[in-house]
C-alpha cells in the first residue's frame, strides 16, 4: 500500500525530477500503473463468467470478445491521447485543450460504433470481413450495441488519469481502477447468481463500474488540474493536438485491427468453434499483463529519457515483461486450470491441453509489449508520432503474415494468435529503434 500512495500529493511543478530513475524509483512509479493495467484489462475475464453462462456458453464469450475488440478498435483515439496529454496537458491552458480534444473523440467515437449496429453493415463486418460463424456472430451485434455508453466513459476518463500521471501519482490514478475492478467482481458473481447472464448482461456489469471509476477519477484528479502552472501564452492549439495523436491513433488502429484480421485467420482454421474460444480464454489471462507492459510507455514520459534514463528504463522493461509473463501460468497448472478455465469459465476439459499450450506461446507477449511501449515511449517524447505510426504498421504486417504464414503451415487455430502477436511486437519494437537511431525528422506540427 505505501508503494500505492507514493506521491499522492500535488506536485509544485508537472515535470520530472533531475534525479536519474533508478530501479527503486521506477518500480514504485511502475506497480501502480501495472495494477492500475491490469486490473482494467482484468475486468474482462470477470464478466466471461456472465456471458458464458448464457444461452450460447463460451460462443457467447467469443461474440463479446469479437465486439470488444470492434470497441477498442473505434477508441483507439482514447489511448493515443493518453501520450499526448503527458506531452501538451502540463499547463493548465494545455489541460483544457485537452479535455475538449477528448470529450469531441469519444462522441465521434461513440456515434461510429453507433453506425456498425445497423444490421446490414454489422452483419458486413461480422458475418463476412471477420467470417464469424452465426452462433458467434448474433452474441457480438448484439453486445456492440449495449457496450455505445461504455466506449463514452472510457474517453471521460483520460484527461483525469493523464493530469494524475503528470503529477506523478500514480498511486491516485490506480485506485479509482481498483475499486472499478472489486465492483465488477461482485456484480459478476452477483449476476450469475439473479440469472442475468449473457451477453448483454455482461456488458452491464463492465458498464457500471467504469461510471463510477470515471466520477471518482474526477474527484482525485482535482486537485491535480487547481495545482497546474499557468501558460497562456504557450498553449497548445486544438490542431496541434489534433495532428500530433493522428498518427499515434493510425498506429493504434493497425494494433487493433491485427486482432481483428488474426481473429479472421483462426476463424478460418480447423474447429473455429473450438480454437477461438479456447484462445480469446487464453488471451484473457495474458492481455491484462500484457497490457500493464504498455505502461513503459508512461514511464518514459514520466522521465525525460536522457541516455542513461532510456538504459535504465530499456533494462526495467526487460525485467518487468518477464515477470509479467510468468504471472497468467500459474492459471495453467494442476487444480487452478480446472477451477477457473473449466469450472469459472465453462470450458469443455477436453480442451485443457489446449489452453496450456495456447498460454505457453503467450509467455513472451508481456516482454515483447513492454519493449515496443519503451520504443514508443523515446520517439512520442522526441515528438516523432510518425515514427511510432511505421512501428506499428510493421506489427500489422508482421502480425498477418505471421498468422497466414501459420494457417497455410497447419498450425491449430489458437496458437496461430498466440505466436503471431508477441512476433509483431518484437518486430514493431526493432523498426522503431532503427528508426530512431537514423534521426528521422519529426513530425512538422
Amino acid at each position: 500500500m505505501a508503494a500505492i500512495m507514493t506521491n499522492s500529493k500535488p506536485p509544485n511543478n508537472t515535470e520530472a525530477g533531475p534525479d536519474p530513475p533508478n530501479l527503486r524509483r521506477l518500480t514504485r512509479f511502475f506497480l501502480p500503473l501495472a495494477i492500475q493495467a491490469a486490473s482494467q484489462s482484468l475486468c474482462y475475464p470477470l464478466v466471461a463468467m456472465v456471458a458464458t453462462r448464457g444461452p450460447g456458453g463460451p460462443l457467447d464469450l467469443a461474440g463479446l470478445a469479437q465486439s470488444n475488440t470492434v470497441l477498442f478498435f473505434l477508441g483507439m483515439f482514447a489511448i493515443s491521447l493518453v501520450p499526448t496529454g503527458m506531452v501538451f496537458a502540463r499547463t493548465r491552458e494545455g489541460y483544457r485543450q485537452f479535455y475538449r480534444v477528448s470529450i469531441t473523440a469519444g462522441i465521434c467515437a461513440s456515434a461510429a460504433q453507433g453506425l456498425f449496429c445497423i444490421p446490414g453493415i454489422s452483419h458486413l463486418l461480422f458475418g463476412r470481413l471477420i467470417g464469424l460463424p452465426p452462433s458467434i456472430e448474433a452474441p457480438a451485434q448484439i453486445s456492440l450495441l449495449a457496450s455505445i455508453p461504455l466506449q463514452m466513459l472510457f474517453f471521460s476518463r483520460i484527461p483525469y488519469f493523464v493530469v494524475m500521471y503528470l503529477g506523478q501519482a500514480t498511486g491516485i490514478a490506480s485506485l479509482a481502477t481498483v475499486g472499478r475492478v472489486a465492483l465488477t467482481a461482485l456484480l459478476s458473481p452477483l449476476f450469475c447468481l439473479v440469472g442475468w447472464v449473457g451477453p448483454i448482461w455482461a456488458v452491464v456489469a463492465l458498464t457500471v463500474p467504469v461510471g463510477i471509476e470515471a466520477m471518482v477519477s474526477w474527484a482525485f484528479a482535482r486537485p491535480f488540474i487547481k495545482s497546474q502552472p499557468r501558460d497562456p501564452l504557450n498553449a497548445p492549439r486544438l490542431g496541434e493536438l489534433f495532428l500530433f495523436t493522428l498518427p499515434l491513433t493510425i498506429g493504434g488502429y493497425f494494433l487493433s485491427l491485427s486482432t481483428i484480421l488474426l481473429a479472421g485467420i483462426i476463424a478460418r482454421a480447423p474447429e473455429p468453434e473450438r480454437m477461438l474460444p479456447v484462445y480469446y480464454l487464453a488471451l484473457g489471462l495474458a492481455s491484462p499483463v500484457a497490457f500493464a507492459g504498455t505502461r513503459l510507455q508512461t514511464i518514459v514520459l514520466a522521465f525525460p529519457p536522457a541516455d542513461r534514463h532510456r538504459r535504465q528504463t530499456l533494462r526495467f522493461a526487460v525485467a518487468a515483461g518477464f515477470l509479467l509473463g510468468l504471472l497468467p501460468l500459474v492459471f495453467i497448472l494442476p487444480g487452478p486450470a480446472e477451477f477457473y478455465y473449466v469450472r469459472l469459465q465453462n470450458l469443455n476439459p477436453n480442451d485443457l491441453e489446449w489452453i496450456r499450450q495456447t498460454a505457453s506461446v503467450l509467455v513472451l507477449l508481456p516482454l515483447a509489449v513492454a519493449l515496443r511501449a519503451q520504443s514508443e515511449g523515446l520517439a512520442t517524447w522526441r515528438k516523432k508520432p510518425l515514427i511510432v505510426l511505421c512501428g506499428h504498421a510493421v506489427f500489422l504486417l508482421t502480425a498477418s503474415a505471421t498468422g497466414i504464414a501459420s494457417l497455410n503451415a497447419g498450425v491449430p487455430g489458437c496458437l496461430i494468435g498466440a505466436a503471431s502477436l508477441p512476433i509483431g511486437s518484437l518486430a514493431s519494437s526493432a523498426t522503431m529503434r532503427l528508426a530512431l537511431k537514423k534521426k528521422v525528422s519529426p513530425l512538422p506540427i
